[in-house]
């Protein structure tokens, strides 16, 4: 019996239920170390308005089972990104199944819509979605949407006016109730919803140049799993709409307690990529064998017989 594992996100069909986190994987870096045709989605670096030097230094720890990061965003820009990048993107996944879901942050509402309406303009039908990246925890504003619900739905109605690609909405975990973040961006016309961001930390540096500082950013890795476990339910108990979970995912076991969560279709791999760059591709080996060890024939199937019920 052949195993199907292909999942509609938003009406977009993926090969298979595995992406990367934007800013985690880049593939003209990793195109040697994988087999990057067989992803479900590839997510870029967001973009942004205008170009960013991200933030000074240091910008990135190693602490245990997790990494701080506060790299501010750092990219040339939209205009940069449309002449450059994707054309180096579209030669990669050319003749491949892998979907494009290209990130999009910004400082204002002005600059999310002016960002996405360019990207609209160039995509020529190979962008297959937005993500709506108003989770960064490292930028002076790139929360506030995320972190304020009344904000979140202003942003996500004037882009559905504007914006005919799907748009998928990263949730951050910085806020006490993320299901009323969540219920403003579907509310407002949210195809699917991304989560989570990485969790505003704080450590000591005790090693490197920067020795005796503290660094202040966003913690991504194991470290935050049953975190994004717990914000993954509650945003699936309150919306209806497809989810792409992440936060800690390293293994097929990571992938799977997510993937047996209601309304979530997909997994995002970020941190993990970093030690190896394998890591999604032997999730999907993985998400196979296991299909087809318990004998179901797609993942409405698996999701149909393994959804974990029970209180939040």
């Amino acid at each position: 019996m052949k195993t199907d594992f292909s999942v509609d996100i938003a009406g977009i069909l993926l090969q298979n239920p595995v992406m990367n986190a934007s800013g985690t994987f880049e593939l003209e870096y990793c195109q040697e170390l994988i087999d990057i045709s067989r992803l479900g989605a590839f997510v870029p670096k967001s973009t942004t308005r205008k170009s960013r030097d991200g933030n000074p230094q240091p910008r990135i720890y190693e602490v245990r089972r997790g990494v701080i990061n506060r790299i501010g965003l750092e990219n040339k820009g939209v205009d940069n990104f449309v002449e450059e990048k994707l054309p180096a993107i579209y030669q990669l996944i050319t003749g491949t199944k892998v979907i494009l879901i290209v990130s999009v942050a910004g400082e204002s509402i002005k600059d999310y819509l002016e960002t996405a309406a360019i990207l609209q303009l160039a995509s020529r039908g190979r962008i297959s979605a937005l993500e709506i990246n108003v989770s960064c925890p490292n930028v002076s504003n790139g929360m506030v949407f995320g972190s304020n619900p009344d904000l979140l739905f202003d942003l996500v109605s004037v882009l559905r006016q504007v914006i005919d690609l799907p748009l998928i909405i990263k949730l951050t975990p910085n806020i006490k109730k993320i299901s009323l973040a969540a219920k403003a961006a579907v509310s407002a016309g949210a195809d699917a919803l991304s989560l989570i961001n990485t969790i505003k930390a704080k450590a000591l540096i005790k090693r490197s140049l920067y020795a005796g500082q503290w660094i202040e950013g966003g913690l991504s890795g194991p470290a935050i799993k049953k975190i994004s476990l717990r914000k993954v339910r509650e945003v699936s108990e309150s919306v209806d709409v497809p989810l792409i979970a992440m936060g800690g995912i390293s293994d097929t076991e990571d992938a799977l307690e997510f993937l047996r969560i209601k309304n979530v279709w997909a997994v995002a791999v970020g941190t993990a990529n970093f030690i190896y760059p394998s890591t999604m591709t032997d999730i999907i080996d993985g998400l196979g064998r296991y299909l087809k060890e318990n004998k179901y024939s797609n993942m409405a199937e698996f999701k149909a017989k393994e959804l974990v019920k029970g209180a939040l």
